[in-house]
């Protein structure tokens, strides 16, 4: 459906407009919608995680099933298998922590009345990509050394020494600053074009369906409508998939760090 001809007809598109939330309360300037999505998913994790483990039944009820099952995925597809069996227990908290919070801010999205995801503001991915960039860094450094760590990231052996000075500095940038540096864009843009498309849809369909008085619009905002309620079941996948991914990559840059890999 072309925008640019519904907003003549009165319909004002979604914009990044949508992402500036007012506070709720004037008197605290800096607890804004995110924030305060953010710190509701911190209860709803800790309330969710002391349901399911507080009975450890030998038959499982669904909530310590469901619990059981992301730790496991967590755990073993991608801590153990990615770090390996000799060091993937001491970073399994760190991880499944992060997949959680990710996921459960993610799924924001989707929620009826709140549909918005933290994460497509982009200063909590960033936070996130900071936390991986100093654990990864500082277990190099506690494994490695400091200097050794440092050298052999920069000076890969059986490269020859004329590639070196193109490449160290590259390797350095690619630790320091590229690897947090697309953490925090692929989660970001992910969640914010998500939004933004499920907006489009919504939006769109609404105005075809209520306010639109030609019957043409009001057959194209059923199909709009029903593209919504697809795209809401793709967006499921993508917010899992993105809580997957910058998990997974965090395993990743920590098994280089190890140098034990699998």
């Amino acid at each position: 459906m072309n925008i640019a001809l519904l907003a003549g007809e009165g319909f004002v598109p979604p914009g990044v407009h949508e992402f500036y939330l007012p506070p709720p309360f004037d008197a605290i300037p800096w607890l804004t919608k995110p924030i305060l999505l953010v710190m509701l998913s911190v209860v709803i994790i800790v309330v969710l995680l002391h349901v399911a483990s507080r009975e450890r039944a030998v038959v499982p009820s669904r909530m310590q099933f469901a619990g059981e099952l992301v730790y496991g995925f967590v755990r073993d597809g991608i801590a153990r298998d990615t770090i390996g069996s000799k060091d993937y227990k001491r970073f399994v908290p760190l991880l499944f922590a992060m997949f959680v919070f990710i996921m459960v801010n993610n799924l924001y999205g989707i929620i009826p009345i709140i549909y918005f995801p933290p994460m497509a503001k982009i200063g909590f991915p960033l936070v996130l990509a900071i936390v991986s960039l100093i654990v990864f860094n500082v277990v190099g450094i506690r494994k490695q050394g400091f200097f050794p760590y440092f050298k052999n990231m920069m000076f890969i052996p059986g490269v020859p020494a004329y590639i070196y000075p193109l490449l160290a500095p590259i390797e350095l940038l690619t630790a320091l600053i590229i690897r947090p540096f697309t953490l925090t864009l692929r989660l970001f843009a992910n969640m914010f074009a998500g939004h933004m498309l499920l907006l489009v849809f919504i939006v769109g369909a609404e105005y075809m369906l209520i306010e639109a008085g030609s019957p043409l619009l009001k057959v194209a905002g059923v199909f709009t409508g029903a593209l919504a309620i697809g795209l809401t079941f793709y967006e499921i996948f993508v917010e899992l998939f993105q809580a997957y991914i910058f998990t997974l990559l965090t395993a990743l840059y920590i098994a280089g760090a190890t140098g034990d890999g699998h």
